[in-house]
């Protein structure tokens, strides 16, 4: 099983859905979750928003951190995961953003990507990559890299509401 399809069936398991907020991958992230029969009962649904523009627009991300750091700020990430997870009524949220190529973009070089996840707290995770390879390679491995840390991040909120219901040891 995939790692689409693992966090896909732990979310279901839980009664939890998700949403995600794309930028370089354009539409992948997506694109790899609805590849999985049922990703209906979870997937809440994305926004690709590609244009800086419209990460403050539709996602809610700061206009003035944006007019700072650029969209390749690993603070855009987590504040794209949080958005989308809110705009969407999602239990949880994904984002990327990053270079994918042919050139360097806001002063960060091809490969710099940042992926983030937002809880259904409001605390999240982001992670900073330095990837290499071409534009698909790049992109490829953002899709990858952003699930993998949903499932971490997944597996941790198990570990601890299991801790919690058996007595906190």
């Amino acid at each position: 099983m995939n790692t689409a399809a693992r966090v896909l069936t732990l979310l279901a398991e839980r009664g939890e859905t998700l949403a995600v907020a794309e930028s370089l991958t354009g539409g992948l992230v997506a694109s790899r979750l609805t590849e999985v029969p049922g990703a209906s009962s979870v997937f809440r649904g994305s926004v690709t928003a590609y244009a800086t523009a419209l990460k403050s627009e539709l996602l809610d991300v700061d206009a003035g951190l944006l007019a700072a750091r650029g969209a390749v700020d690993p603070e855009v990430a987590a504040q794209m995961a949080a958005g989308v997870r809110r705009r969407l009524g999602a239990t949880w949220g994904i984002a990327t953003t990053g270079v994918a190529g042919p050139a360097a973009q806001d002063g960060k070089p091809v490969g710099t990507v940042y992926v983030a996840v937002s809880g259904p707290s409001g605390a999240g995770k982001t992670a900073a990559l330095r990837l290499n390879g071409g534009r698909e390679d790049i992109r490829k491995e953002s899709v990858r890299r952003v699930l993998d840390l949903l499932s971490g991040e997944l597996h941790g909120n198990a570990r601890a509401q299991d801790t919690e219901q058996n007595g906190g040891t």
